[in-house]
């Protein structure tokens, strides 16, 4: 089932979030409205300078989901662990998914049940009904960008089988313009537009931690 929602901020906590991928344009607004929510937030960076962003509930570790000491420090302690890592290069040594399964691997070591990640809308899921216009930018990324979407979806694949009350939050193109405040959910080809802002893919990601009607799901959003 699909619908069109005004996104609310989360309205219970505040909770401990970890969020992996916090020094990035999409990350910083996950940072900045988990903080605006209250909830106490532990960022994984491996070059923290670059958040530059101070505040009582905010610990920024120095590190890299490569390491899975950096990453089992990272999510002690964490009530869900917020994902919005995704491949700088399109080379084939896929180190999103091959620091997920550490992620994941601490996660269950410490406990900690809810994991909310991104992945492109180029990434499958079930209840998908690809338009004509999907299947072509299906195969543009497969010609361009194969180790990218290969990476990701190695990504998915492993949360999907995490056994944990994950949610694969799946987007179009991102635009860097205010939020809308108005967020579609969909799937591909069903209730879905082309873009959505960054700061409102961060609102419905943070919205996720509280709200289990996605658990086990892999929504398309856009605006």
């Amino acid at each position: 089932m699909t619908r069109s929602t005004k996104a609310p901020a989360p309205s219970e906590g505040p909770l401990h979030v970890t969020i992996l991928g916090g020094t990035g344009k999409t990350g910083r607004h996950v940072v900045d409205q988990a903080l605006q929510a209250g909830h106490h937030v532990t960022v994984l960076a491996r070059t923290p300078s670059k958040l530059d962003v101070q505040h009582e509930r905010l610990r920024v570790l120095e590190g890299d989901v490569q390491d899975p000491a950096a990453v089992s420090e990272a999510v002690t302690g964490s009530s869900a662990v917020l994902s919005v890592l995704g491949p700088t290069q399109n080379t084939p040594d896929y180190q999103v998914s091959r620091g997920t399964a550490h992620v994941i691997e601490a996660m269950r070591t410490h406990g900690v049940r809810r994991l909310v990640v991104s992945a492109g809308a180029g990434v499958g899921g079930d209840g998908d009904q690809p338009k004509l216009v999907d299947h072509l930018i299906s195969f543009v990324l497969k010609l361009a960008a194969r180790h990218v979407l290969a990476d990701m979806t190695r990504t998915v694949d492993a949360v999907r089988a995490s056994g944990l009350d994950w949610t694969v939050v799946r987007v179009p193109m991102l635009t860097d313009g205010p939020p809308t405040g108005t967020i579609r959910v969909g799937l591909v080809g069903v209730n879905t537009g082309p873009r959505i802002a960054r700061a409102d893919m961060a609102r419905f990601m943070l919205e996720q931690v509280l709200d289990a009607s996605n658990v086990g799901a892999s929504p398309v959003i856009s605006n």
